[in-house]
């Protein structure tokens, strides 16, 4: 999928036309459109490592701003790299009704650094919130957590590489300065989707199975157990 701007000051992105994603605005998942592109003659001249584009969501207009790392430089074109950055992410939502106390504080900030794209700080985040969970599940559950991440591997086809980053993040706790590796946005989000899915398993699912059960029971009870019948209605008339 080449991405490039050519001497004629023309973007070319193969997929332009179904370029898509959550736009930070309107929470939408939306096609976008480039309305503002680096000049050709601009960028030969300082060759910058990185460039900027601005898009417009085509769902509700906003400007989205990408910044995308510089793949090579030619002499008729500048190619880009498809691994872009997102400027500003939409906010990321949660269900934290059944999550204790501590662990909600620690993944709310989590979130908030994922939307801010300081995706390093996010990892970091998610180190505090998971080891939190372990010390609330004990060993038991750590280990549960461990061939949750292995299942979530196979179901969403995660290459080695990425899943040995989210381990490391996750499981590696030794103190060590490379115990937490640098992510890029692509890893950051498939952490982001372990994150969810080892939270929700943990407490969300349980919380309301729980829930539903008592509801279940509450509704199960007859009402009709607890009057008296006609006979001592009866009596008590008499």
């Amino acid at each position: 999928m080449p991405i490039y701007v050519d001497k004629d000051d023309q973007f070319h992105h193969d997929h332009g036309q179904h370029f898509a994603l959550t736009c930070p605005t309107c929470a939408v998942f939306s096609h976008i459109t480039p309305v503002s592109t680096p000049r050709f003659s601009e960028l030969v001249r300082y060759k910058p490592s990185e460039t900027g584009l601005v898009y417009r969501c085509d769902n509700c207009n906003s400007p989205i701003f990408l910044k995308f790392p510089v793949k090579s430089y030619a002499g008729d074109q500048v190619e880009l790299s498809s691994n872009y950055q997102e400027i500003e992410r939409p906010t990321e939502t949660f269900d934290f009704t059944y999550l204790p106390e501590d662990t909600e504080t620690l993944f709310r900030e989590a979130l908030s650094c994922y939307s801010q794209s300081t995706l390093n700080a996010f990892a970091s985040m998610c180190r505090r919130t998971v080891s939190h969970v372990f010390a609330d599940l004990g060993d038991a559950g750590r280990m549960r957590i461990f061939e949750q991440c292995n299942d979530i591997r196979q179901m969403a086809d995660v290459d080695e590489e990425t899943f040995d980053l989210v381990r490391k993040v996750l499981f590696d706790s030794d103190g060590s300065r490379d115990s937490i590796p640098i992510l890029n946005s692509s890893q950051a989000g498939v952490l982001l989707e372990f994150m969810r899915d080892i939270l929700y398993e943990c407490y969300v699912r349980k919380g309301k199975l729980q829930q539903a059960m008592m509801m279940r029971r509450f509704f199960a009870d007859d009402p009709e157990d607890d009057r008296p019948d006609d006979q001592s209605r009866a009596r008590s008339a008499g």
